[in-house]
């Protein structure tokens, strides 16, 4: 079987590592944002070459941190809409929940699967004050049209960029450095994951880094004296080490799963699959490899059958959720059907060439 993701596989490689810094860790006595934390913050900072960055516990908790921020700094206010892709993962419209913001979904582009300048500007009101743009799968959105479009409208651009840890936008700029602020997972799946929840802000913004790391620990500047109604989203300590160590290897490992992407994107050829268009081999890290197909359904049934796992990212647009049942009554058509032939295939560092190759024989014969 060719599992979609063998999160044992990949971390055994770094054991050794792992060991010595769980005994490190353990005779530190030190767990909560102790050194480990804030030398992985510089080290994170200067790989997406910003100024700042801020640990957090998670990703969700890091865009819900960043629209707090922005609140205290009085760019914010409760109710203000964000624009936000339709088609992302949920975290990413719950931060803004969360925040007290009112999340207004965009139709993306069915072929990059991001969002573009022209949609964004058919949805901005005088109620509209920032654009949570998503790098989803990996892919890189037009920072150009769309920094464009929010400097014309004033408004804040932040980057919802837990799966493209690395990618490289053609100004040579990463992911991270893209925006007014952005917000980062380490969950185990990620590019860069840590062995539990953990995520991360980076920022150019000395103010706004400034409230985000009292924002993450109570709101608090000093032991018991607190500036704000914060919160509790620190990052642990074993989770920065853990991260300090794949971090050395990121680009690597990024390199690795571009070799597997040209595999599929050069050798599958069928009408029957459309492949996703990718504008840059630095602007894709491949999170995920996501194809389209009228007929995914049976081609994941096939696939299995031949002992291929394979995955959808994600079956349920936010807008027929549950959670949000505000948001059903929205006419989403062309979203819907992207939703429905959406599938990913495996792509990981474990992954040989070899099992890259049968499935693109599979879905040939298919």
């Amino acid at each position: 079987m060719i599992e979609f993701l063998d999160l044992k596989k990949i971390n055994i490689a770094y054991e050794a590592e792992f060991n010595n810094v769980f005994k490190a860790f353990l005779n530190s006595g030190q767990y909560i944002l102790g050194d480990q934390v804030s030398r992985f913050e510089l080290e994170f900072a200067k790989f997406c070459g910003t100024k700042q960055a801020i640990a957090t516990s998670t990703g969700l908790d890091a865009i819900k941190l960043i629209f707090e921020g922005f609140k205290v700094l009085g760019k914010l206010n409760d109710g203000d809409e964000v624009l936000v892709p339709a088609n992302t993962y949920i975290a990413s419209v719950l931060a803004i929940s969360h925040a007290g913001l009112k999340p207004v979904l965009v139709m993306p582009n069915p072929s990059t699967f991001n969002i573009e300048a022209k949609a964004i500007e058919q949805k901005i009101t005088p109620k509209t004050k920032a654009v949570l743009g998503v790098h989803l799968y990996g892919n890189l959105y037009d920072f150009n049209e769309i920094h464009r479009v929010c400097d014309a409208h004033d408004l804040l651009l932040i980057e919802d960029a837990a799966q493209a840890h690395g990618a490289v936008y053609s100004n040579g700029k990463k992911a991270g450095n893209l925006s007014d602020a952005a917000a980062f997972s380490f969950y185990p799946t990620k590019n860069l994951g840590a062995l539990g929840d953990a995520g991360g802000i980076t920022t150019n913004n000395d103010h706004l880094a400034n409230v985000l790391l009292k924002l993450r620990n109570y709101g608090r500047s000093e032991s018991y004296v607190n500036d704000f109604k914060g919160y509790n989203n620190r990052m642990d300590e074993i989770q920065a080490a853990i991260l300090r160590v794949k971090l050395k290897q990121l680009d690597d490992e990024n390199e690795k799963r571009k070799a597997i992407a040209k595999i599929y994107l050069n050798g599958i050829n069928t009408n029957k699959v459309q492949l996703p268009k990718v504008t840059s081999d630095n602007a894709h890290v491949f999170h995920l490899f996501v194809i389209k197909s009228e007929f995914r359904d049976a081609l994941k049934s096939y696939l299995l059958e031949n002992n291929v796992q394979t995955m959808i990212h994600y079956p349920l647009p936010i807008h027929r959720q549950k959670a949000y049942k505000e948001l059903n009554g929205l006419a989403f058509n062309e979203l819907d059907s992207l939703h429905n032939q959406i599938l990913s295939l495996p792509l990981n560092t474990s992954l040989t060439k070899t099992e890259a190759t049968t499935i693109v024989d599979l879905i040939n014969k298919f």
